[in-house]
């Protein structure tokens, strides 16, 4: 038996055991999915549609895997503008096994696996939890200092940043083409903060930067060519 869905705006025909990377549904490594827009089923040469869906009519898979697609680069160029574009973008994608079709408004056999519950506490756990309880109370200065304290931790914990940033005024990276206000932002959070700094950035500089931030690899090397001429002037 096969059947037709409809999911992240896309038409798949699929059957049981069958592998999709479908567009990314908000779900776990082993959660079952319902997919519910089955556009039509069959069995050979005999075949349901629906109008436009078949009513009762459900696919379920199991959650395989959470990724990315490759980068899709749109390169825009106006002639004689001196104006050219490029912007990469990766699709999220799941990656599911297809379980069970069912028709006539029939329920998974399926499920999720059952999560692990939570242990019952032990009678020791119980008198420390009571002996904590009727401890006395830390000053008042102590609780506000904790926040404090944990706070800090977080900044310290923080990852440094992938370059050091120069000393000085910094360059106004918009003026890069593809590079926004949050682009921008991110490059600095980073330390890139200077034209001298994108210019001078290695092949190897460039793959840190596309393992570890939301830019590709081509993008970064268009806007380090970019630079190179504003850092000139």
């Amino acid at each position: 038996m096969f059947a037709v869905i409809k999911t992240g705006g896309k038409q798949y025909r699929v059957a049981a055991n069958d592998l999709l990377k479908i567009e990314k549904l908000e779900a776990k490594v082993g959660d079952i999915v319902e997919i519910g827009n089955v556009l039509a089923h069959g069995e050979g040469e005999n075949v349901t549609f629906g109008a436009p869906f078949v009513d009762g009519a459900m696919v379920t898979a199991e959650v395989v895997e959470q990724g990315k697609n490759r980068t899709v680069i749109a390169f825009k160029k106006r002639r004689r503008q001196n104006s050219r574009r490029k912007i990469g973008h990766r699709q999220l994608l799941t990656t599911v096994r297809i379980a069970e079709i069912l028709l006539g408004g029939a329920k998974p056999s399926k499920k999720a696996a059952a999560k692990p519950e939570a242990k019952a506490e032990t009678k020791a756990e119980v008198a420390a939890e009571a002996k904590a309880e009727a401890a006395p109370k830390e000053p008042k200065a102590k609780k506000e200092a904790a926040p404090k304290a944990e706070a800090a931790a977080g900044e310290e914990a923080k990852p440094a940043p992938l370059f050091k940033a120069p000393k000085g005024e910094p360059d106004d990276l918009t003026v890069i083409k593809g590079i926004g206000p949050v682009a921008a932002k991110d490059l600095a959070e980073q330390g890139i903060v200077t034209f001298a700094q994108l210019a001078k950035l290695t092949d190897k500089d460039v793959a840190k930067i596309d393992e570890h931030m939301p830019f590709s690899a081509d993008q970064i090397k268009d806007w380090r060519e970019q630079a190179k001429e504003l850092a000139k002037k």
